[in-house]
């Protein structure tokens, strides 16, 4: 049957046709680059307003392995990224000191342990024989146990090989050139970049929608979808569109940080630290060409004074700088999309960096955005399941960086005190106690980017022994059986590490910044402009 013109109308063009991101930094260069590529350019504007009088504060940031998915999918070679960033590899995160004094264990990325026992939410069945051991009172080490704990404490990297597949890692960088260099990339594609201020905000008479904003130039720029990567500012989410912002300080009570870099030292360590101190915590972040630092805290226990005193007086090396002061407070947008805004990095929220959440929370904005990508309509439903997807990983992972606090043996400061015996979101009181009484963490999927032997690893390190264990674990295997694997996996662990290059000759041989003359890419790297060095915590150096 043939059909006429009148009976076969198409459907009404509805697709995204000008997209405008609102600031720049790490956020905003993600968001473009990823933008752009699930994009065509033909088809899709992406326009990032970004002003170079706006700086940004910090000293290097710290990552997560999911990182290298993001890289892939825009089209970034991982040796390119790393040598024009003066990135470093990361295999664990150290942390000292936060269970009592003296005391220090690593979360590390990703090792050799193999198997589940019963779903994917339950630990490897070694993890269980281990919890059996600290049941019965013997106190395994877990870093015994784990391939990236026992080559970040060797000082040693490779990536997996087929020899040894099974293990993560992510990676330390200068997020300041990091952004310049995703704008090369996404300018490469056709992203383009507007020099500017914003100075106001027009919203459509109808519906509340943003209409365009305004330049201090008064240049007016429309779009029909907005990506707010505005910092703490939130000019679009929050300024213009009124959504309210859920503070956390009751739970996280640290509100400033102290960042300044410091020459390097030998060797170039694999993983981050987090080092505890009287009310709050030292950050160190090796890069290729210095090593990042930082001492959060809480104004409420300490001064702005002697927190920078404390920050100077424990670098490993002569400070490159004066300390900067950031203040911040710690929650989230109550909506992390509003209309027609989405809400990526500082503008959705901050969660402090201790854990490396930063980068992670801005691709996961990006990601989750892609997944439920609208058309012109702004469906509400698919502005829902975003808002759902956004609130529970925040909150979860709010839940995870308040256990290293609450979770401790630490009494000897009013600080201390407080976080030990403050109240927590039921959440977390909830996984706590499961854990407690059987050995058993309940993470499903989405709650968040820790895994479960990542929550074991930071409870049964902080102090929580289980009172039992997976009753399977008696069944599986005999107690002989059993501790054959665990030497056995030390053994492949031991035999692995021999054949991982130290870490710093890793970088020279394969990304090294230095040899390929990155550092006379913009300006000297030893002599830095004040307000050009990298940001740690991707914060706009002016918060209002």
């Amino acid at each position: 049957m043939n059909m006429n013109t009148s009976e076969h109308r198409s459907a009404p063009d509805r697709r995204i046709r000008t997209i405008v991101v609102v600031g720049g930094g790490s956020a905003g260069w993600m968001s473009a680059a990823a933008l752009r590529a699930a994009t065509r350019r033909e088809e899709c504007r992406i326009v990032v307003i970004e002003s170079d009088e706006i700086g940004i504060v910090g000293v290097g940031e710290a990552t997560l392995p999911t990182l290298k998915d993001f890289n892939r999918f825009v089209g970034i070679d991982e040796d390119d990224f790393v040598r024009n960033s003066f990135g470093t590899f990361k295999l664990a995160i150290e942390y000292v000191n936060w269970t009592r004094i003296g005391h220090s264990y690593f979360n590390p990325l990703g090792g050799l342990l193999r198997g589940a026992l019963g779903s994917g939410n339950t630990f490897p069945i070694l993890y269980q024989y281990l919890l059996k051991r600290a049941v019965q009172g013997q106190k395994p080490n877990l870093d015994e146990y784990e391939l990236c704990s026992v080559a970040a404490k060797s000082n040693r990297f490779n990536r997996p090989t087929r020899e040894i597949p099974n293990f993560s890692y992510a990676y330390h960088f200068d997020a300041s050139f990091y952004a310049k260099y995703l704008r090369q990339h996404a300018e490469k594609l056709g992203t383009e970049r507007v020099e500017g201020k914003i100075t106001d905000v027009q919203l459509r008479a109808d519906d509340g929608f943003i209409d365009a904003v305004i330049l201090e130039s008064g240049q007016r720029i429309e779009g029909d979808l907005f990506i707010d990567c505005s910092g703490f500012r939130a000019l679009l989410a929050g300024k213009a569109l009124k959504d309210p912002y859920e503070d956390w300080t009751h739970w996280l009570p640290c509100d400033r940080a102290w960042a300044v870099p410091c020459e390097s030292v030998t060797p170039l360590r694999p993983y981050t630290q987090a080092i505890a101190r009287d009310a709050g915590w030292q950050w160190r972040i090796p890069l290729q060409h210095r090593i990042g630092n930082g001492h959060v805290f809480s104004s409420k226990f300490i001064s702005e004074e002697k927190a920078a005193d404390t920050l100077m007086s424990n670098l490993d090396g002569r400070a490159l700088d004066e300390p900067r002061l950031v203040r911040f407070t710690t929650g989230r947008r109550t909506n992390a999309w509003v209309k027609n805004c989405v809400t990526v990095g500082l503008a959705s929220g901050f969660i402090e960096p201790l854990e490396s959440t930063s980068i992670h929370l801005i691709q996961s904005s990006i990601m989750s955005l892609l997944d439920l990508f609208p058309d012109r309509r702004f469906d509400p439903l698919l502005i829902s399941e975003y808002n759902s997807n956004m609130t529970n990983l925040f909150d979860r992972t709010r839940d995870f960086i308040i256990l290293h606090y609450h979770a401790t043996e630490r009494e000897d400061t009013e600080f201390w005190r407080y976080c030990k015996n403050m109240s927590i979101p039921n959440t977390l009181a909830y996984r706590m106690e499961m854990f407690r009484k059987n050995g058993y963490i309940a993470v499903k999927p989405g709650d968040g980017f820790a895994s479960a032997r990542s929550w074991m690893t930071v409870m049964y390190n902080q102090g929580i022994t289980p009172e039992a264990y997976h009753p399977l674990v008696d069944t599986l295997l005999g107690g002989h059986e059993m501790d054959s694997e665990l030497e056995k996996t030390r053994f492949n662990i031991e035999s692995a590490i021999r054949q991982m290059p130290l870490h710093e000759d890793f970088i020279a041989r394969n990304c090294s910044a230095m040899a390929a003359g990155a550092a006379d890419r913009d300006e000297s790297v030893a002599q830095q402009a004040p307000g050009m060095w990298s940001a740690s915590l991707s914060i706009p150096a002016r918060v209002p």
